[in-house]
């Protein structure tokens, strides 16, 4: 019985741990069932595509960038094929040993080499390195041939932006440059492709989004470690747009060919469209530098550089207007109704104002001279007269309505305003109240006056088309879409009487053998040109200078000499075009700005697409045969 109990007992015990045991076999039997049912029926088609994307990788690829064209489908900014060099660390047993071969054909800088040995380290071992890129055509054959004996080195051929006019439009076009950490705000993932590059200055910066197109992509099959097996499938992406601009490329290269060797600026403009036909600043860098990388000796000797090849002078350069600003003084002193322009003021070299002399630039003074004649000859004396009368809130007003001051929401970045002072600016900036004797300097375009060269051609562009408030514009279509502005028709505000007394001076400075720029006339047949000159003083010339003889500026250094200036339209009877040129301390208007502007002139009317160009006029009592023979003033 004993023996019968125990084991009762025991069977007792031994059910119960079978039946716990079962059970828990049961439970997770049951578990592991219930999960494969889960991730094999409910979750399979997610799973199965997650397993597709480990198998097949998408990759972003970058679109080629949009084309920029001039007026006549001129290339301005293209795409071209990018010779470069590939490094694949995996498959060569020495670096260090690869790159001294390659640096035979390749050269290769101490910084280059760095920087793939870094890159070769923090990378997987089978991705391709850039080694170096915008090879030349023998480089890349000299490698090609010799890819045998350079273990990991890789020819590859992709594609660059190409400026093929080089600096003649660094400063219209700009160009692009690797996407800096400050640039990553868009959110745009093409900015985080290795190599991709956007716009940094001009109109690739401006129509960045445009130019740079939709990304497309490549998918390729890969294998647990990452490596790319094949590629399934390609989509080269939506290209970026086409932008057309206003500029003429053959214009633009011959002004800058003529500007050469100076620190200068022009701008050409359609007076009614407010197209601009050219716009050129020099010297200037090329923008393919930037594109490739520029070295350190390449960057300071641009920033250095005293002629200042970074700045876009056309738009940031901003000068005194000299005495182009004569025409603003004149239509002011004609609409205040306080000057009669017929009424003649006597130039004796001087004016005086209680006990400081304003000195005129001809010594020994003009004489006397209406408002016709002192446009035509420049005289200081008569414009220090009439500002006195016309105070400069009227002139300064006078000036915005030229565009002067202004800014147009001009395509290309980094316009500048320039400065009209008036009364109430001088107190808020120096807290200092307005003189009496900044009016008259302010009525000669000197004293606080500032302006662009685009200013001015706005300025001259406004007087010759019977005072229409025209602005400038640079881009025409942008893909298919035509984003050019309607040009404006609106009035300034300036009488008939006030731009026809001043486009008459103006046709007296240009086309009288007394005019200040007569030497510079367009007396080619069928053209024609009425303009205005301007020398600027950068210096303060002193009581002691004066009466010793005042430094001519080939005395002085070039940073102390005089501004040049001149601004024209053409043809006279039909005037279409204006064109101003400013360049810096060049001395005289009347010997470095005016045969330049005129030349460039001569091939705006050459090349004029309505081929009716306006014959030049007689100026007034002069005998046209003996035009040559006369000897042209000197503007100071």
């Amino acid at each position: 019985m004993l023996t019968d109990g125990t084991d009762n007992v025991r069977f007792k015990t031994f059910s119960r741990r079978a039946a716990i045991l079962g059970g828990a076999q049961l439970l997770v039997f049951g578990g592991l069932a219930s999960r494969m049912y889960y991730l094999q029926v409910l979750k399979s088609s997610e799973y199965q595509m997650l397993a597709e994307e480990n198998r097949v990788n998408m990759r972003l690829l970058a679109p080629l960038r949009g084309e920029i064209d001039d007026r006549f489908g001129t290339v301005l900014a293209s795409n071209r094929q990018n010779f470069r060099v590939l490094l694949i660390p995996e498959q060569t047993p020495d670096i260090e040993e690869t790159l001294t071969k390659l640096n035979r054909i390749v050269p290769l800088s101490q910084t280059q080499r760095k920087r793939i040995l870094r890159d070769a380290r923090r990378s997987a071992a089978f991705l391709p390195i850039t080694v170096s890129e915008n090879l030349s055509w023998e480089q890349f054959a000299q490698v090609n041939i010799h890819e045998p004996d350079l273990p990991g080195i890789e020819p590859d051929v992709g594609e660059t932006r190409h400026y093929p006019h080089a600096g003649a439009l660094a400063h219209v076009v700009g160009y692009v440059a690797p996407v800096s950490e400050s640039d990553l705000d868009d959110q745009d993932p093409l900015l985080k492709l290795p190599g991709f590059r956007i716009g940094k200055s001009g109109l690739e910066r401006r129509l960045d989004k445009e130019l740079r197109g939709s990304a497309g992509a490549s998918h390729v099959e890969v294998n647990a470690y990452g490596r790319v097996i094949r590629e399934l499938s390609k989509d080269p992406g939506t290209p970026g747009a086409k932008v057309e601009l206003t500029l003429d490329m053959d214009l633009q290269k011959f002004a800058t060919e003529r500007l050469a060797d100076e620190a200068a600026a022009a701008v050409v403009m359609d007076i009614h469209t407010g197209d601009v036909l050219a716009s050129v600043s020099t010297p200037a860098y090329d923008p393919n530098d930037f594109n490739i990388g520029l070295s350190h000796a390449t960057w300071n000797g641009l920033r250095d550089n005293p002629y200042k090849p970074l700045v876009n002078k056309t738009i940031a350069g901003q000068y005194p207007p000299g005495s182009t600003f004569k025409m603003v003084v004149a239509a002011a002193a004609v609409d205040s109704g306080l000057v009669d322009p017929r009424q003649k003021i006597r130039c004796t070299g001087k004016t005086t104002l209680g006990n400081h002399d304003f000195h005129c630039w001809k010594r020994e003074g003009h004489g006397y001279l209406d408002m016709l004649g002192s446009l035509q000859h420049s005289c200081d004396t008569y414009f220090y007269e009439i500002a006195k009368k016309v105070g400069i809130d009227r002139i300064g007003e006078m000036a915005h309505r030229f565009g002067l001051g202004e800014t147009y929401g001009y395509e290309v970045p980094g316009e500048k305003p320039g400065l009209v002072p008036t009364r109430g600016w001088k107190r808020a900036t120096t807290g200092a109240p307005w003189q009496q004797g900044e009016t008259l300097i302010a009525g000669i375009g000197q004293g606080y006056l500032l302006t662009t060269p685009l200013q001015l051609a706005v300025m001259t562009s406004r007087l010759a088309n019977g005072g229409k408030a025209v602005t400038p514009r640079l881009v025409r279509t942008v893909g298919d879409e035509n984003v050019t502005k309607t040009p404006s028709v609106d009035p300034i505000g300036v009488s008939d009487k006030a731009l026809a007394l001043v486009r008459e001076g103006m046709n007296l400075v240009s086309n009288h053998p007394r005019g200040t720029a007569f030497r510079a006339r367009l007396n080619d047949p069928g053209m024609s040109l009425a303009g205005k000159t301007g020398t600027a003083q950068v210096r303060r010339i002193s009581r002691a200078e004066r009466e010793s003889g005042v430094l001519s500026n080939e005395e002085i250094e070039w940073r102390r000499r005089d501004h040049a200036l001149f601004v024209a339209f053409a043809p006279v009877e039909e005037p279409r075009y204006a064109v101003s040129v400013v360049v810096e301390h060049g001395s005289s208007g009347s010997r470095a700005a005016a045969p330049v502007a005129r030349d460039i002139m001569r091939l705006v009317l050459e090349r004029d697409p309505s081929n009716q160009l306006a014959r030049g006029p007689e100026a007034p009592g002069v005998d046209t045969p003996g035009l040559d023979a006369a000897t042209p003033q000197r503007e100071g």
